[in-house]
């Protein structure tokens, strides 16, 4: 088996789910942390998800011989609501890429001191190039990012480890939080319906069900470990709720020297987020329009500039709530499809 295949996998799977979220802490406080100990059943409850369903879509992609998002959709909600839920979804890769759009701005404009347009300009320009190598682009990223990833989030592990009252922290017994795992399950059907745009033809383009599953479970595993060393630093805070940026707080305070380092990791989360889910969108848009990738990723990035210039607000408070139930109608359904054989 190509074991170099299945890491290069397993990195472009963690690589789409983390993004500015993530690497700022707030999904991490938001979906688990705030509940304390519980927190931590509920990573292990997302892990086996993350692998689980990460796996099962990546071989019914290749048996499907899936190109985009869509044909797995058809597969899964049938010929008549697939177009819509392929609509639904796209949209939100729209919306989700353009917050990230605008997040990869701020990094420039709030930590570099440039004008946020240059960091968005020069996001879209790296993008294109990335995108326009196709899957060896998309590999080469999230191979020099993810390691990053793992090193800054085991640092502050580590980091906090030494910190008094650590074990009471992490370990100290609490009220358990039922809440835990209904929400462990929205972190899951939210980030891999999301990562499916790239999963599916990822999977495809490897073609080999033993490499595909390697490289879901490791990307499991690695997630999970992720997140886990993320909730134990994090849960060193008091009223760790109220902080906006909570895992820079805690890089200033516990490794205030590598800082630098820890801005490049969030422009690097959020930078692998960002050609993921174009790439996934190109691949659907390929479906329709038969064109060169730089001219389709050029439509792609003209739309999502102008969706970072609209609120928000009123288009996220809709689209959220119906992809999540979507996303819970999907993972209920791909539960109880059967992976045909070839």
């Amino acid at each position: 088996m190509d074991w170099k295949k299945s890491l290069q996998l397993a990195s472009i799977y963690v690589g789409t789910v983390v993004g500015a979220g993530f690497a700022t802490g707030r999904e991490i406080v938001e979906f688990f942390s705030r509940f304390g100990t519980s927190g931590i059943i509920g990573i292990i409850i997302a892990g086996i998800g993350f692998t689980f369903f990460g796996v099962k879509i990546m071989l019914l992609s290749i048996r499907l011989k899936a190109k985009n998002f869509s044909q797995l959709n058809k597969l899964i909600y049938g010929p008549i609501f697939s177009p819509i839920v392929d609509i639904v979804m796209f949209i939100m890769l729209l919306g989700v890429t353009a917050v990230m759009l605008s997040g990869a701005g701020s990094v420039f404009e709030e930590q570099l001191f440039f004008p946020k347009e240059v960091g968005i300009f020069f996001t879209i320009f790296l993008a294109l190039v990335v995108l326009v190598l196709g899957t060896k682009g998309l590999i080469l990223v999230n191979m020099l990012v993810v390691p990053m990833i793992m090193l800054c989030t085991f640092l502050l592990a580590g980091k906090s480890f030494f910190l008094v009252g650590f074990v009471e922290n992490v370990f100290g017994v609490g009220k358990w939080e039922w809440q835990v795992v209904l929400s462990a399950f929205a972190y899951i059907s939210f980030n891999v319906t999301l990562a499916m745009a790239v999963l599916v033809p990822a999977a495809t383009d490897i073609g080999d069900e033993n490499v595909v599953k390697a490289g879901g479970i490791i990307g499991g595993v690695v997630l999970t470990f992720v997140l886990i060393a993320s909730h134990v630093a994090l849960v060193q805070l008091d009223n760790l709720t109220l902080y906006q940026i909570p895992m820079a707080f805690l890089m200033k305070n516990l490794a205030s020297s590598l800082y630098f380092f820890f801005i490049l990791v969030i422009y690097g989360e959020i930078f692998t987020s960002i050609i993921g889910n174009i790439y996934g969108m190109e691949r659907f848009m390929k479906k329709f329009i038969q064109m060169k990738t730089i001219f389709l990723g050029i439509i792609i990035f003209t739309v999502i500039y102008g969706f970072s210039k609209l609120d928000y607000s009123l288009l996220l408070s809709t689209l959220y709530p119906l992809f999540g139930y979507m996303s819970i109608i999907f993972f209920i359904l791909l539960l109880f499809k059967r992976e045909e054989s070839k």
